[in-house]
């Protein structure tokens, strides 16, 4: 009943086309700072998630550890590439309302790496927030390039003829 209340109403749209843009501009933000600043490295980060593996409590599961230890720091470059570059076009993915369910599912994707790094600071609110996006499934793209596109391309795909078809008999 709530899922369907997002994914249909008309007045829900303009609330995740404000929350989307929220979103977007924070994502982007980050990506640009880190992308103009010029100095990001996230090998620092990467090391102080590693040190918070041991101990009694450890904040970051030994399985997350292996992963940085084993993938990450290796290809350090890579990821200082992709994370500023990620959020910007995650952030610009949401600003504009353009394949937005797969903008935000990247954007929570690296919310939860930061937060199995170890760190918290504003992303379990950007997970929540975006959960209503993804579960909104279309709704949150309605006011933007998504609600441009997205019915033209679903009347030239022939699957979704087919569905029309099916669904009359």
């Amino acid at each position: 009943m709530i899922i369907d209340f997002l994914r249909r109403d008309k007045r829900v749209s303009i609330l995740l086309a404000v929350l989307r843009v929220y979103l977007g501009y924070t994502w982007f933000m980050a990506g640009l700072g880190k992308i103009i600043g010029g100095s990001f490295d996230a090998s620092g980060f990467i090391q102080g998630a590693l040190a918070k593996t041991t101990g009694e409590q450890p904040a970051v599961q030994e399985w997350w550890g292996v992963f940085l230890q084993n993938v990450a720091i290796p290809n350090i470059e890579l990821f200082n590439f992709l994370v500023p570059w990620g959020e910007l076009l995650v952030g610009l993915g949401l600003l504009v309302g353009c394949f937005t369910k797969t903008a935000v599912f990247f954007g929570i994707t690296m919310n939860f790496s930061y937060m199995f790094s170890g760190g918290i600071s504003i992303n379990p609110q950007l997970v929540l927030l975006s959960m209503f996006i993804l579960v909104s499934a279309m709704n949150a793209g309605r006011y933007g390039v998504d609600g441009l596109i997205i019915p033209s391309l679903k009347e030239k795909l022939p699957f979704n003829k087919a569905k029309e078809v099916k669904d009359i008999a």
